[in-house]
């Protein structure tokens, strides 16, 4: 009987343990079935507003190096940012926080953007947090996903996603709105 018991542990174990190095996607990648939560850790839904402004009176972005086609919109061509992030599509709306960075054409095959920058944030239980976004953004995609790869304050510890829509674009003044929904963990 004990042995019975000893070799019925040992094939569940063997069972457990095997599952969690399965191939699921054969030689690109492995994944495990075995997950592990922190019940300390929060999850934190966003919705905002980003306005850039590349023209104008008080731009919120500028050109610092340009591609070697020596148009703004060309591979290499990089901008710094300063960006008004509010909670609706209206200039007006009232502003939350501010998206601070640095974007640049780094697709020379599609118009496809690094994006890394901060969203800092001035309104409520977020004032003074911050979450960090560094990934790519495909701006002429419907919807665009970016990894939350760090955070402060409120958002200490972060990871998650940002989920960018255009939602106006006026290539004559150079003024872009994108709204934003993010997904963030924190403790």
């Amino acid at each position: 009987m004990d042995s019975f018991k000893t070799l019925t542990l040992f094939f569940l174990y063997l069972i457990v343990f095997s599952t969690c190095f399965i191939r699921i996607n054969g030689m690109f990648s492995d994944q495990s079935l075995v997950t592990i939560t922190n019940p300390m850790e929060k999850t934190t839904h966003l919705h905002f507003y980003f306005h850039d402004k590349l023209g104008g009176k008080n731009p919120t972005a500028t050109l610092i190096a340009r591609g070697p086609n020596t148009t703004a919109g060309s591979f290499g061509s990089t901008f710094v940012m300063d960006d008004p992030l509010t909670e609706g599509p209206e200039p007006s709306s009232k502003v939350v926080g501010r998206a601070q960075g640095i974007y640049a054409v780094a697709s020379q095959h599609e118009f496809g953007l690094l994006m890394v920058l901060n969203f800092a944030f001035l309104e409520g239980i977020y004032n003074g947090s911050t979450l960090s976004i560094l990934g790519r953004n495909l701006v002429l995609e419907n919807i665009r996903e970016m990894p939350i790869v760090g955070g402060s304050g409120v958002f200490r510890y972060a990871r998650g996603y940002a989920l960018a829509k255009t939602f106006s674009f006026a290539p004559s003044s150079g003024v872009a709105i994108v709204e934003y929904n993010v997904t963030v963990l924190h403790f």
